[in-house]
Formats: C-alpha cells, structure tokens, sequence
C-alpha cells in the first residue's frame, strides 16, 4: 500500500556533529525536506556544528565520554554499540545519512530505512585512497579489530532497505561491497552563494582549496608548482600545514582558511582551480565553477561527473607533479566560457538536491519496504 510521505514519522541518523562538512551539509538539506524529524548522531559539538544547536538531537553514551568529541578515532570502534542502541521503533521512516556506522541502526520490520551514502568506509575498503587510516592515534588498535569492523559493517549494509548514492563512482563502490544497488542523488552545492562577477578582474595565479591533510595531496601541486614557478595561493588548514610550508618555494602563498565573500573572491580571481585527490563526490570544483572558474582534477572519483574536459575543465591522469605540470601548461590552448562553466555547477544546486531526494523517496513509498 502506498504510504504518503507527509504522513510518515521520521528520524534523520548521522555519524556524529562535530564540525560541519560535507556530510553535514547533507544533513542541513535533509532538515529543509524533513523539518520535524529529529537527528540521532553519536556525539554533538555544539561549539563547531553550530547550524544543528537549533535542532532535536538525541545523542548515544558516547556523549557522556568528553574526550570523544576531539577523537573522533576513538570512536570508530565503539559506534556500531551506540547506533545498535537507538531506539527508532516509533518511527516509519529513517533516513541515515553516513560515511561510516550510521547505517547499522536497528529498525523495525515496517520501518523503511533508505541510506544516503557518501561512501562506505574508506579506512575499511579503500585505505589505499585515504591514509588517515594507516595513520595518527590508536592506529595499531585499529589495524587489529580490521576485520571484525569489515565483517559488522557488511551486516549494517544489510539492514538498510534502499541505497541512494552521492556519485556513481560511489554507487560502483556500494555494489562492489556491499552487493547491493543504489541510486545516485548528487549531494546539495550553495551554489547561490558562488557567482560569477563581471567586475571582479581574473588573475594570472592557481588556486588550491582544501584541508591540508595527506590524502587531498597538496603537496604534489606544490611540488608541481615549485617546478612551474607560476603563482599559487593555497587554501585552508590542516595537520599537514607546517611541512607544506616547508615544501613551498616563494610563488606560492598560503591564505589560510577562508568563507563567505572572501572565498567567492579567491574563486573568481583565479586563473584555474587545481584539484589533485579521488574524492567521492567534490564540493569545491563545483564551487569553482559557479564561479566561472575552470578546474583542473585528477582524472578519478566523483570529479569526472561534475568537470566536463576540456569545456569546464582539464583531467590529468596520474598523482604526480609532472601530470599537474602537464594539464596547466595545457589550459592556455583552450578558450573556456565561463557562462557554460557556471551552467555545469547549477546542475549540482541544492534545490535540485532536494526535488531528487523528494523523487526517490516517493518512488520507494510507492513500492514499500
């Protein structure tokens, strides 16, 4: 029987509010659609996930643990308990928006429990594209319950109804591992607050957005650049920032973290954006291109469905300093538009985030569990 999606009680699940991503933009969007649905997340920082503080959130133990806001490796093994130990039975919709161990909450037979997927856990299946996991506090623990964490999370897999993905790359990622498929609903961009500006003048220097952490690989547009001697700002902060520095010759320039207008502003004055890591979806390109601003990626990951080659953008093919070098020198042989750039990145609006994720859901209503 098909059941209305105004009539359903909801609750939203979400690994933990910490700070505020892009799974956490995920979940604000939900908020917009599901207005009345609580939140269920391991741990809240009220001080760094400041939008949520307005919400009703209901929290696991593990809140009680004050250190586990700031570590959060510690939580990885102890999150399967917290979310076993929810209590949704009053519920007949659960929308679980993870990354990780928010998926393995434990509904009712008549609950219908749709996923929103941004990837499955990349410390347990693809290592390989995210160090982090090799690395940094309790690692050795880690590396020791591997296997176990593998084994229940392919059991949380199995407890969710329907799958919707953030990127087919991640949709092939889903199948691949958990054996199911999924349907692909793009993540929501700001792209309202990316524009382009006729009377902000482009300039002749690269820009690099992002965490400075190993795994956005910073430090190959470095040593790219290093080589070019062409102007590079950088943006963001990280764990990595004091050996980048390091590594950085004097046409390169660190800016630190920047939003709002200042942001906008770094993407409109560049000449190009330099994308180096596989990420699963990838807000900033998008970012960039609202802003008429051509991207240059890796040629891997959710990027190579948002970037259109050589029309809103360059790919390069391997990890290395020298294919960066390559795609730079490249981009001056192309006439890019910033018209049909900015046009690409309205196909990635949270509106139409929004209208998709109201779609699906509908069409699974209409089926049921």
């Amino acid at each position: 029987m098909k059941r209305s999606l105004e009539n359903m009680n909801t609750a939203l699940v979400h690994e933990w509010l910490t700070n505020v991503a892009g799974s956490e933009k995920v979940l604000l969007a939900l908020k917009e659609i599901f207005a009345d649905a609580p939140i269920y997340t391991s741990v809240f920082d009220s001080v760094n996930a400041k939008p949520f503080k307005k919400f009703e959130i209901y929290t696991s133990y593990l809140q009680k643990l004050p250190w586990m806001k700031k570590k959060r490796e510690l939580l990885i093994p102890l999150t399967p308990l917290a979310f076993e130990q929810f209590d949704l039975s009053k519920y007949d919709l659960v929308i679980s928006n993870t990354t990780m161990a928010a998926k393995g909450v434990i509904t009712k037979p008549e609950t219908i429990h749709i996923s929103y997927c941004n990837t499955p856990p990349r410390y347990l299946w693809t290592p390989e594209v995210d160090p982090r996991a090799k690395s940094g506090y309790f690692r050795s623990l880690r590396a020791k319950i591997m296997h176990e964490m593998r084994i229940w999370d392919r059991v949380a897999a199995d407890r969710v109804d329907y799958f919707l993905a953030n990127s087919h790359y991640i949709a092939r990622r889903i199948k691949k591992f958990y054996g199911r498929d999924a349907v692909v609903v793009y993540p929501p961009v700001e792209i309202e607050s990316f524009q382009i500006d006729e009377k902000v003048e482009r300039g002749d220097h690269y820009l690099f957005v992002g965490r400075l952490i190993n795994y956005k690989k910073c430090d190959l547009v470095i040593q790219a650049f290093n080589k070019l001697k062409l102007p590079l700002r950088i943006v963001g902060f990280g764990s990595d920032e004091k050996e980048l520095r390091r590594l950085a010759d004097k046409n390169i320039e660190f800016v630190g973290a920047l939003s709002g207008e200042k942001l906008v502003k770094e993407y409109q004055q560049a000449k190009a954006l330099i994308f180096p890591a596989e990420e699963d979806f990838g807000i900033v390109p998008i970012e960039a291109m609202a802003c008429g601003t051509p991207v240059i990626a890796f040629n891997k990951g959710g990027v190579t469905e948002s970037v259109v080659d050589d029309e809103t953008g360059l790919f390069f093919d391997e990890q290395t300093p020298e294919s960066i070098i390559t795609a730079v020198k490249k981009l001056d042989d192309i006439k890019f538009d910033s018209d049909v750039i900015r046009h690409q990145a309205e196909k990635f609006s949270k509106e139409k985030f929004k209208n998709n994720f109201v779609a699906e859901i509908e069409k699974i209503l209409s089926i049921g569990v």
